[in-house]
């Protein structure tokens, strides 16, 4: 009698998404199948502890030998030991750069250095997730902003060009590299309400408005240091935000603001009353925040002092949001009409960025 055996060969490694979760989030080899037992594994597949202790081994050495192509990822697409289809390529890069919210808001705004590593401890502990993910985490981040912050051009383009990110995850990594390149405090007692991706909407808008990048200012001297245009605030526009002082130093056009602002806005807005007692404060607030920006200290203070100089004030009388939205935009809108002043544009890219970090920032 003849037995017939058919056969077959193939070298594309395989990956398992729910083993490769549980390497990701730092868990030793044995603690995994442990888990992977309580996920009823074994029930299901009819597989023996034995198997699955192997199985796991196996995947966990597969995933430590992809690490170093997934530092640089597009060494991961063009290498030849490892036969993984596009698709999987993608998902082993995007689930290896993706971060815990918990986690980064603890270190975001910090500077990405041996100093912050060594809180990771404690990070660990206060978050809930494992040292080894915490430290796989912050290595990417440090990693990220080491190879994009010299750059020239979009850092969310350069970001997807190094490594290869969706579009959504690179603006989160551009968000994590500009808050650490200019130092912005969030771990702020009063910043506490806010998530990860309020700072990151902020950040975007800060990116697109307040930069170099922003208007195209490429430096003319070719030798020039200025590289990195998304990355640096625009130290021009920062001076010239001075300029603005006379909104609020001027009694008269500080009487005449509030007259439009109110003209315009009565019968409404539900605090009207409150909003025409603290009109001069609040302007005084916002204006007074720009002036300071050309301070490194008053730059990174820039959200503990939005927080104070509008949002508290404006959350202790009920602001509900919409009034918070119209007040915002009658107040941007009536200095056009203001004949003493004389710095329109620069009032606008100023308020324009303002105004939608001030509306993500209240929650009322």
């Amino acid at each position: 009698m003849t037995n017939e055996l058919d056969i077959f060969v193939g070298n594309t490694t395989l990956i398992d998404e729910d083993v490769y979760r549980l390497w990701l989030d730092g868990y030793s080899v044995n603690d995994a199948v442990a888990l992977r037992v309580r996920s009823g594994i074994l029930e299901q597949t009819g597989a023996t502890a034995a198997v699955l202790q192997s199985d796991t081994m196996d995947h966990y050495r597969t995933f430590h030998m992809l690490e170093r192509l997934l530092h640089a990822p597009p060494k991961l697409l063009h290498q030849l030991i490892f036969q993984i289809p596009p698709s999987r390529q993608a998902l082993l890069i995007e689930r290896y750069y993706a971060f815990d919210e918990a986690f980064v808001r603890e270190v975001l705004g910090k500077k990405l250095s041996k100093g912050t590593k060594k809180d990771l401890d404690d990070i660990s502990t206060k978050t809930g997730i494992t040292l080894k993910s915490c430290r796989r985490q912050f290595d990417n981040f440090k990693r990220v902003f080491k190879v994009v912050e010299e750059m020239r051009g979009s850092l969310v383009d350069n970001i997807q060009q190094h490594f290869l990110l969706s579009d959504r995850l690179a603006r989160d990594y551009a968000a994590i590299v500009f808050f650490a390149n200019n130092r912005f405090e969030t771990g702020k007692k009063k910043l506490q309400y806010l998530s990860f991706g309020d700072f990151a909407f902020c950040a975007e808008l800060m990116i697109q408005n307040w930069t170099l990048g922003a208007v195209g200012e490429a430096p003319t001297d070719p030798d020039s240091q200025v590289d990195d245009m998304d990355v640096d605030l625009d130290k021009e526009f920062l001076q010239d935000l001075k300029e603005l002082k006379v909104l609020v130093a001027d009694k008269d056009l500080l009487d005449l603001h509030k007259s439009l602002v109110c003209t315009a806005l009565r019968g409404k807005l539900g605090v009207f009353s409150e909003m025409e007692a603290n009109f001069k404060n609040l302007s005084r607030g916002l204006v007074n925040v720009a002036a300071k920006l050309t301070h490194n200290k008053d730059v990174r203070d820039l959200f503990v002092d939005l927080v104070e100089k509008f949002v508290e004030p404006c959350r202790s009388d009920h602001w509900p949001l919409n009034d918070v939205r119209l007040f915002l935009n009658q107040y941007s809108a009536s200095v056009h009409s203001l004949d003493g002043f004389r710095h329109q544009a620069l009032w606008d890219r100023y308020m324009g960025t303002l105004r939608g970090c001030l509306l993500r920032l209240y929650h009322d």
